[in-house]
């Protein structure tokens, strides 16, 4: 083997590599010089003229030839050059002395690389390394002792061990120059074309024989093998080419295979790899258009993959190639391959490198539309499974992680379910507008995300309403202090747009059931929610002895659009009375279901169903209608009765609603004052702006405001200073204890003594008995309704029973309380309103 080129650039800031090159090739060039010292000295009497010139020129001749004749093999940037220069050695030692031969290899190879004008450190390697061959040819011949009147068989034995010791000689020298030269390990280029050089040597190995057999005759035919030489060679190199270019055909072919991925990240990293490779190049850079990637590699690694613009550390010669398809579209990227030196690609190379770029554009179109199809099913695989406001697990999710959860044998510890409502939601919807509402879903997400523990899983089931599946408790009673820390998180106000709005929810906790999974499981938690609500309480556990209720009322939710549509929702009146007198000066509407199947169903059941269905508009006029229409008809008979119509917190969130109250009234030709809206007190009230902009507007119109079941809340003397109402009404719950209770006695004097002070009216509410009656007017409460007057009525029975009167007095329901012209003593408490007596109810006179 001889090298033809190299890639030592002398000069300035030559690399360590490029050195140690040349220190390699200067250690070699000693050594080749004092060997041809040796040569000269040997031959210092011959007398180069006659049969000796003729030799001499012959050897010359023949090494020149051996370099000539060569077939090249690039390694990254440089050529090198499989030759015969060993094959002339050995046969000029046959015929020849070995110091004659030594001088005429270095003169014949000297001139065949300066007629081929390479770099003087080439050129000198070239001649030190054929002339080393030479002589170490030549002393193993010595050593073996060589003669040329041998017999054939000991010849050819003797020859073949000297071709051997410049074979292996010639590895020796030359694989560490290509390391150096090429960067490349000398294990693996030992490796590489290991069976084309071993080919190589046995086949002129047998030109070697058969040519001692030929010189055996005449050493003049000698001059015959130069011919001989070529032929084989031309033989030989035609059957190395077309393996060659079977065996880059073979790699290109698993390179374009091990394309076929989906993976882009992997079709890049084995584009630059086996690129690398099939064109032994120094570095593969792939730059791609699409986002300006840039993979880089060398040796078989990945050195580089981010950004475009990233310069390469490699400086020398870029073959770039487009990475676009056979008929020049869907244009990817490039492909650049980068060499240390200059390099010039065969025709076959060339086809090749368009070959792989093609591929590699058909591999990287695919694994991109692949990456953007698992893009795309991600995003659905997640909006499936995920609530797309607040990106929470959704429904689906909840299910699915549960069934999971429950179906596990050996799943460790308690698993429970807290399902949480919040409370008035609809309100912020229907008057701040639904980007109000979704700030504040997101913000109880958030809020709940932080408070859950990591192996819970956090849900919206939809609208307002939440879930947190408890996964691994210790125990069932850890779930109820779970939920109050869920529930406790959202106590804190919510900044929404710059105002402040306080959130109330309600949550309801169930244990895993033993059977009937999640679906159950969910069930038993809406069950608890529920009931929390009716209790006013934040937390309620499921309870199995109050479920068949809640069952129920579950059952009557889904009928309530049947039910507004059919109107079956009908109303009741309960008369509002003259505790003195007993005449009838307003009447309590009151809504009742009269169900098909049913019967008669009480609201409690129902109101709470009606307002979370989103009917709650089309409920409340129904009942305002009838209510109107009831007002109009006592007053044609000549009772001119306010009917009072309860109002929920959430129509009172609606700037729309005192329009439609008031387009009523013109509809049913009412006056404003002849109904009043009983509010009833809760914290939603005093939260936000519009409520006192919907009842400010409504009492300017001229209806009239009662705040219903006064002194329940925590916030009632803070409502009255921003609530314009014109009547108090006492809860029945004091009117019931205030017989026994000097506490409950204490509320109805205050709020009397309240409503005095600020001119308003006040109606005890749960009147059931003439104590309580007496009592209530001697404190100085004016109006009173409960059971002692009159049940709630329909309004044609309500009206009869004032047609009918008492005592024949139409318009009244009990007698009076003291006879017409009697002169009444009042207790000192109701003619002193701020002072109070020492028990619990005002002493009556006799």
């Amino acid at each position: 083997m001889a090298v033809e080129d190299a890639v030592a650039r002398p000069g300035e800031g030559k690399t360590e590599a490029e050195r140690q090159l040349t220190l390699h090739v200067g250690l070699v060039c000693v050594v080749a010089a004092v060997a041809v010292a040796f040569s000269v000295r040997q031959l210092v009497h011959l007398d180069l003229s006659g049969d000796d010139l003729t030799l001499s020129l012959t050897l010359v001749f023949m090494a020149a030839l051996g370099v000539r004749i060569n077939w090249r093999i690039r390694i990254r940037a440089t050529v090198h050059a499989i030759s015969w220069s060993e094959t002339a050695i050995v046969l000029g030692l046959a015929v020849a002395p070995a110091p004659l031969v030594v001088l005429t290899t270095g003169v014949g190879v000297a001139t065949a690389l300066l007629s081929m004008k390479p770099s003087p450190l080439k050129t000198a390697f070239g001649v030190a390394k054929s002339t080393l061959l030479a002589a170490g040819a030549g002393v193993t011949l010595h050593a073996l002792g060589w003669s040329e009147t041998a017999d054939l068989r000991h010849a050819i034995g003797m020859v073949g061990l000297a071709y051997a010791v410049a074979v292996v000689l010639d590895e020796v020298l030359t694989l560490p120059v290509i390391a150096l030269a090429t960067g490349t390990q000398v294990r693996r280029l030992f490796r590489d074309d290991l069976g084309l050089r071993l080919t190589s040597a046995l086949a002129r190995f047998v030109l070697i024989a058969v040519t001692l057999v030929i010189l055996r005759g005449d050493n003049r035919l000698l001059l015959a093998v130069p011919p001989l030489v070529l032929s084989l060679h031309l033989l030989y190199s035609n059957q190395v080419k077309a393996r060659t270019e079977q065996q880059a055909w073979q790699r290109l072919a698993r390179t374009t295979d091990a394309l076929n991925v989906v993976d882009l990240d992997e079709v890049l990293s084995t584009a630059v790899t086996q690129a690398g490779e099939l064109f032994s190049a120094d570095e593969v850079e792939i730059e791609l258009r699409d986002g300006g990637r840039t993979v880089r590699g060398a040796g078989g690694t990945i050195g580089y993959d981010g950004p475009a613009g990233e310069p390469s550390t490699i400086d020398g010669s870029v073959l770039p190639v487009r990475l676009e398809g056979h008929d020049g579209s869907a244009d990817v990227g490039v492909l650049r391959l980068r060499f240390r030196g200059p390099v010039q690609l065969s025709e076959r190379e060339q086809y090749t490198l368009r070959t792989f770029a093609s591929a590699l554009c058909t591999a990287v179109r695919n694994a991109q539309a692949y990456a953007e199809l698992a893009r795309v099913a991600a995003e659905h695989a997640h909006a499936a499974t995920h609530d797309a406001l607040t990106g929470l697990a959704n429904r689906r999710q909840l299910m699915e992680r549960g069934t999971e959860q429950l179906s596990t044998r050996h799943a460790e510890g308690v698993t429970a379910l807290v399902l949480i409502d919040l409370n008035h939601f609809k309100e912020v919807n229907d008057t701040l507008g639904h980007a109000a509402g979704d700030q504040v879903l997101m913000q109880v997400a958030d809020r709940l995300r932080a408070v859950a523990q990591a192996e819970d899983l956090v849900a919206r089931l939809g609208g307002d309403e939440f879930a947190v599946l408890l996964r691994g408790l210790p125990a069932p009673a850890v779930a109820a202090h779970r939920a109050e820390a869920l529930i406790g998180a959202l106590h804190q106000p919510l900044d929404v747009d710059g105002m402040r709005i306080s959130v109330e929810a309600s949550g309801g906790i169930a244990v895993a059931p033993a059977s009937g999974g999640m679906p159950e499981l969910l069930r038993r938690a809406d069950v608890a929610m529920y009931q929390a609500k009716r209790a006013g309480q934040r937390v309620s556990t499921y309870a199995p002895t109050r479920d068949t209720a809640d069952l129920g009322r579950l059952t009557l939710g889904g009928e309530l659009p049947r039910a507004v549509a059919d109107h079956e929702f009908t109303v009741n009146f309960q008369p509002i009375v003259d505790l003195a007198s007993g005449e009838v000066t307003g009447a309590e509407a009151l809504a009742r279901w009269h169900h098909p199947t049913h019967g008669m169903i009480d609201p409690l059941r129902f109101l709470e169903a009606v307002e979370r269905s989103g009917l709650l508009p089309a409920f409340a006029e129904a009942i305002l209608d009838q209510a109107l229409l009831a007002a109009v008809t006592w007053r044609a008979a000549g009772f001119d009765l306010p009917v009072s119509v309860n109002v929920s917190p959430r129509s009172l969130l609606d700037a729309r609603f005192p329009g439609a109250v008031l387009a009523r009234l013109r509809a049913h030709d009412l006056p404003p004052d002849r109904l009043v809206l009983e509010l009833t007190e809760t914290l939603t009230l005093s939260q936000l702006d519009v409520v006192d902009r919907v009842l400010s507007r409504l009492r300017d119109s001229g209806v009239r405001l009662a705040l219903d079941d006064f002194g329940t809340g925590y916030s009632s003397l803070s409502l009255l200073s921003r609530i314009p109402v014109h009547e108090l009404k006492i809860d029945r719950s004091f009117v019931t204890a205030m017989e026994s209770s000097a506490e409950a006695a204490a509320v109805i004097r205050s709020t009397l003594d309240l409503g005095r002070s600020l001119d308003l009216t006040v109606v005890a509410e749960g009147v059931e008995s003439e104590p309580q009656r007496r009592a209530l007017w001697e404190l100085g409460c004016a109006a009173g309704q409960g059971h002692l007057f009159a049940r709630p009525l329909p309004s044609g029975s309500l009206l009869a029973a004032l047609q009918r009167g008492s005592g024949g007095r139409p318009g009244t329901l009990v007698p009076p309380l003291h006879d017409t012209g009697a002169v009444i003593r009042l207790a000192p408490g109701r003619r002193q309103p701020g002072r109070s007596r020492p028990t619990g109810l005002p002493h009556l006179p006799a």
